[in-house]
Protein backbone atom coordinates (compact mmCIF):
# COMPACT_ATOMS: atom_id res chain seq x y z
CA UNK A 1 0.00 0.00 0.00
CA UNK A 2 0.97 3.42 -0.90
CA UNK A 3 1.07 6.90 1.21
CA UNK A 4 -2.13 7.69 0.18
CA UNK A 5 -1.19 11.03 -2.00
CA UNK A 6 -3.74 12.22 -3.98
CA UNK A 7 -1.61 13.74 -6.87
CA UNK A 8 -4.65 16.49 -7.23
CA UNK A 9 -3.84 17.89 -3.72
CA UNK A 10 -0.02 17.80 -4.04
CA UNK A 11 2.18 15.95 -1.68
CA UNK A 12 1.42 15.50 2.00
CA UNK A 13 3.54 15.61 5.07
CA UNK A 14 4.71 12.36 6.55
CA UNK A 15 3.59 11.57 9.91
CA UNK A 16 5.84 9.71 13.08
CA UNK A 17 3.47 6.65 14.14
CA UNK A 18 4.19 5.52 17.76
CA UNK A 19 3.33 1.84 18.54
CA UNK A 20 3.66 0.83 22.43
CA UNK A 21 2.43 -2.38 24.48
CA UNK A 22 3.86 -4.56 27.21
CA UNK A 23 6.30 -6.82 26.33
CA UNK A 24 4.17 -10.18 24.58
CA UNK A 25 1.00 -8.06 23.47
CA UNK A 26 1.80 -7.96 19.31
CA UNK A 27 3.61 -4.60 18.62
CA UNK A 28 6.59 -6.31 17.13
CA UNK A 29 3.90 -8.45 14.60
CA UNK A 30 2.17 -5.66 14.05
CA UNK A 31 5.52 -3.84 13.27
CA UNK A 32 6.59 -6.18 10.70
CA UNK A 33 2.98 -6.42 9.05
CA UNK A 34 2.80 -2.70 8.20
CA UNK A 35 6.65 -2.41 6.85
CA UNK A 36 5.70 -5.30 4.39
CA UNK A 37 2.89 -3.44 3.01
CA UNK A 38 3.95 -0.18 2.98
CA UNK A 39 6.63 1.79 1.10
CA UNK A 40 5.78 4.84 2.25
CA UNK A 41 6.45 4.17 5.89
CA UNK A 42 9.98 3.30 7.73
CA UNK A 43 11.35 2.11 10.83
CA UNK A 44 12.84 4.84 13.10
CA UNK A 45 16.74 3.92 13.51
CA UNK A 46 18.19 4.81 16.65
CA UNK A 47 21.49 6.04 17.66
CA UNK A 48 23.40 3.99 20.81
CA UNK A 49 26.24 3.80 22.48
CA UNK A 50 26.47 0.09 23.08
CA UNK A 51 28.19 -1.92 21.15
CA UNK A 52 27.38 -3.62 17.61
CA UNK A 53 26.19 -7.21 18.63
CA UNK A 54 26.41 -10.22 16.17
CA UNK A 55 24.84 -9.77 12.53
CA UNK A 56 24.30 -6.10 13.54
CA UNK A 57 24.54 -3.23 10.72
CA UNK A 58 25.51 0.83 11.43
CA UNK A 59 23.09 2.93 9.84
CA UNK A 60 20.38 -0.43 9.29
CA UNK A 61 19.83 -1.38 12.63
CA UNK A 62 21.31 1.34 14.96
CA UNK A 63 23.62 4.00 14.05
CA UNK A 64 26.19 3.22 16.88
CA UNK A 65 28.51 6.20 18.44
CA UNK A 66 30.40 6.67 21.11
CA UNK A 67 28.95 8.00 24.37
CA UNK A 68 31.12 11.77 24.13
CA UNK A 69 28.99 12.01 20.43
CA UNK A 70 26.06 11.00 22.01
CA UNK A 71 26.22 13.40 24.86
CA UNK A 72 27.00 16.42 22.61
CA UNK A 73 23.65 15.28 20.08
CA UNK A 74 21.67 15.77 23.70
CA UNK A 75 23.55 18.90 24.13
CA UNK A 76 22.87 20.34 20.15
CA UNK A 77 19.36 19.58 20.64
CA UNK A 78 20.14 17.06 18.09
CA UNK A 79 17.50 13.85 19.57
CA UNK A 80 14.10 14.04 19.57
CA UNK A 81 13.84 11.47 22.71
CA UNK A 82 16.27 9.22 24.18
CA UNK A 83 16.67 7.60 27.50
CA UNK A 84 19.46 4.74 29.21
CA UNK A 85 19.07 1.72 28.92
CA UNK A 86 20.91 -0.55 31.66
CA UNK A 87 24.25 0.91 30.97
CA UNK A 88 23.86 2.54 27.38
CA UNK A 89 22.18 5.29 25.77
CA UNK A 90 19.47 5.04 23.08
CA UNK A 91 17.47 7.90 21.17
CA UNK A 92 16.36 9.15 17.58
CA UNK A 93 18.40 11.36 15.87
CA UNK A 94 15.72 14.34 15.14
CA UNK A 95 17.38 15.09 10.97
CA UNK A 96 16.86 12.44 9.32
CA UNK A 97 13.22 12.18 10.66
CA UNK A 98 12.56 15.45 9.81
CA UNK A 99 13.88 15.16 6.27
CA UNK A 100 11.60 11.82 5.54
CA UNK A 101 8.63 13.85 7.16
CA UNK A 102 9.14 16.44 4.53
CA UNK A 103 9.54 14.14 1.96
CA UNK A 104 5.80 12.74 2.40
CA UNK A 105 7.63 9.39 4.24
CA UNK A 106 6.19 7.89 7.16
CA UNK A 107 8.32 6.89 10.27
CA UNK A 108 7.55 4.41 12.77
CA UNK A 109 8.59 4.48 16.28
CA UNK A 110 8.57 0.66 18.54
CA UNK A 111 9.14 2.62 22.09
CA UNK A 112 7.78 2.85 25.41
CA UNK A 113 6.02 5.98 27.30
CA UNK A 114 8.58 7.41 28.15
CA UNK A 115 10.03 8.25 24.53
CA UNK A 116 6.56 8.96 23.52
CA UNK A 117 6.15 12.05 25.95
CA UNK A 118 9.20 13.27 25.21
CA UNK A 119 8.57 12.45 21.29
CA UNK A 120 4.91 14.50 22.38
CA UNK A 121 6.69 17.15 23.55
CA UNK A 122 8.58 18.17 20.60
CA UNK A 123 7.02 16.69 17.63
CA UNK A 124 3.18 18.62 17.85
CA UNK A 125 1.20 17.26 15.33
CA UNK A 126 3.84 14.94 13.66
CA UNK A 127 2.84 12.54 16.26
CA UNK A 128 0.29 10.02 15.98
CA UNK A 129 0.51 7.42 19.34
CA UNK A 130 -1.08 3.82 19.61
CA UNK A 131 -1.29 1.89 22.66
CA UNK A 132 -1.81 -2.22 22.33
CA UNK A 133 -3.41 -3.73 25.35
CA UNK A 134 -3.51 -7.80 25.78
CA UNK A 135 -6.61 -9.16 26.19
CA UNK A 136 -6.10 -10.31 29.83
CA UNK A 137 -2.88 -10.41 31.95
CA UNK A 138 -3.32 -14.45 32.03
CA UNK A 139 -3.16 -14.03 27.94
CA UNK A 140 -0.15 -11.60 28.55
CA UNK A 141 1.65 -14.13 30.73
CA UNK A 142 0.64 -16.80 28.21
CA UNK A 143 2.29 -15.70 25.11
CA UNK A 144 5.77 -14.65 26.47
CA UNK A 145 5.84 -18.01 28.28
CA UNK A 146 5.06 -19.31 24.91
CA UNK A 147 7.93 -17.43 22.79
CA UNK A 148 10.08 -19.96 24.89
CA UNK A 149 12.95 -17.27 24.77
CA UNK A 150 13.12 -15.71 28.19
CA UNK A 151 13.38 -17.67 31.70
CA UNK A 152 10.38 -17.82 34.25
CA UNK A 153 12.58 -15.42 36.45
CA UNK A 154 12.65 -12.73 32.89
CA UNK A 155 8.82 -13.60 32.24
CA UNK A 156 7.97 -12.36 35.82
CA UNK A 157 9.57 -8.90 35.18
CA UNK A 158 8.05 -8.41 32.40
CA UNK A 159 4.89 -9.05 33.87
CA UNK A 160 5.78 -7.11 36.78
CA UNK A 161 6.69 -3.93 34.81
CA UNK A 162 3.73 -4.33 32.34
CA UNK A 163 1.61 -3.39 35.12
CA UNK A 164 3.47 0.23 34.98
CA UNK A 165 3.27 0.58 31.22
CA UNK A 166 -0.39 -0.12 31.04
CA UNK A 167 -0.86 2.26 33.03
CA UNK A 168 0.22 5.22 30.81
CA UNK A 169 -2.52 3.89 28.20
CA UNK A 170 -4.39 7.49 28.39
CA UNK A 171 -1.98 9.46 27.58
CA UNK A 172 -1.81 7.97 23.64
CA UNK A 173 -4.14 8.96 20.81
CA UNK A 174 -5.73 5.32 20.33
CA UNK A 175 -5.76 2.54 22.31
CA UNK A 176 -6.00 -1.49 20.48
CA UNK A 177 -6.68 -4.92 22.65
CA UNK A 178 -4.85 -7.23 20.26
CA UNK A 179 -7.12 -10.20 21.52
CA UNK A 180 -7.00 -10.86 17.61
CA UNK A 181 -4.19 -10.04 15.75
CA UNK A 182 -6.05 -10.11 11.54
CA UNK A 183 -8.90 -7.53 13.55
CA UNK A 184 -5.82 -5.50 15.86
CA UNK A 185 -3.90 -5.07 12.47
CA UNK A 186 -7.10 -3.97 10.47
CA UNK A 187 -7.62 -1.43 13.12
CA UNK A 188 -4.17 -0.11 13.22
CA UNK A 189 -3.87 0.43 9.42
CA UNK A 190 -6.87 2.41 9.51
CA UNK A 191 -5.48 4.64 12.27
CA UNK A 192 -2.96 5.07 9.90
CA UNK A 193 -5.01 5.66 6.79
CA UNK A 194 -7.51 8.14 8.34
CA UNK A 195 -4.09 10.10 9.87
CA UNK A 196 -2.70 10.06 6.13
CA UNK A 197 -5.27 12.03 4.77
CA UNK A 198 -5.82 14.72 7.77
CA UNK A 199 -6.26 18.40 6.62
CA UNK A 200 -3.02 19.52 8.58
CA UNK A 201 -0.96 17.12 6.86
CA UNK A 202 -2.57 17.53 2.93
CA UNK A 203 0.00 20.13 2.35
CA UNK A 204 -1.06 20.63 -1.47
CA UNK A 205 -5.02 21.05 -0.51
CA UNK A 206 -4.92 25.38 -0.44
CA UNK A 207 -3.93 25.45 -3.92
CA UNK A 208 -6.59 22.58 -5.11
CA UNK A 209 -9.17 24.74 -3.29
CA UNK A 210 -8.10 27.90 -4.45
CA UNK A 211 -8.31 26.26 -8.14
CA UNK A 212 -11.63 25.40 -7.50
CA UNK A 213 -13.01 28.31 -6.29
CA UNK A 214 -11.15 30.17 -9.12
CA UNK A 215 -13.41 27.64 -11.30
CA UNK A 216 -10.67 25.21 -12.43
Amino acid sequence: MQGEIDPQTGERRGLMLVLSSPSGAGKTTISRALLAENEDLAMSVSATTRRPRPGEEDGRDYSFVEPVDFNLMINRDELLEHAKVFENYYGTPRAPVEAALSAGKDILFDIDWQGTQQLAHKAGDDLVSIFILPPSTDALEMRLKSRAQDSDEVVAQRMSKAAEEISHWSEYDYVVVNDDIDRCLREVKAILTAERVRRNRRTGLINFVNRLREGY
